[in-house]
């Protein structure tokens, strides 16, 4: 069976950047089962694996604007480290939730000073043009449930408690 919209997708990938550093993968791990459409996968590589059925292998470049989008430089700024005060271990790195013009906002302290944190608001992965190699596993129909509920469920399971 072919990859179409609304297929169950189980897969395996690895991910690496364009100068070929390794981000991610799952070959050492569980694979990742999606349903194919709901955008649960960046564009570009949704897109990529329509057509592909169970046992393909393939390498898919992704460039930024179908991965995480371009970096903004007006997403990183400065503010009074006193704004932050109640923040537990506030270091490089904390992930904080930020109200900004567009809503809620996940930010990522990426410099501090004694009086002065420097927040990025950028995806970590933004900017970057990204490689998978790709193994499909198995292709098969959402059921209805899985389909509703807009996510996998193992076999025998139900998030709904029904069995």
């Amino acid at each position: 069976m072919k990859i179409t919209k609304n297929s169950v997708v189980v897969m395996h990938y690895a991910v690496s950047d364009s100068e070929g550093t390794l981000i991610d993968s799952s070959y050492d791990h569980k694979p990742m089962a999606v349903i194919q459409g709901t955008g649960y996968l960046i564009p570009g590589l949704e897109d990529a694996i329509l057509d592909h059925q169970a046992g393909d292998k393939f390498e898919v470049a992704v460039a930024c604007e179908q991965a995480y989008g371009e970096r903004h430089d007006d997403y990183v700024q400065t503010v009074p480290k006193e704004l932050l005060q109640g923040v537990e271990d506030l270091a490089v790195g904390t992930q904080l939730r930020a109200t900004t013009d567009d809503g809620e906002q996940t930010v990522i302290v990426i410099d501090m000073t004694d009086e002065e944190v420097t927040v990025d608001g950028n995806h970590p992965l933004s900017g970057i043009d990204l490689s998978f190699d790709v193994e499909i596993l198995e292709v098969r129909e959402a059921t209805a449930e899985e389909l509703a509920h807009g996510h996998i469920h193992s076999e025998g399971e139900s998030c709904g408690g029904n069995h």
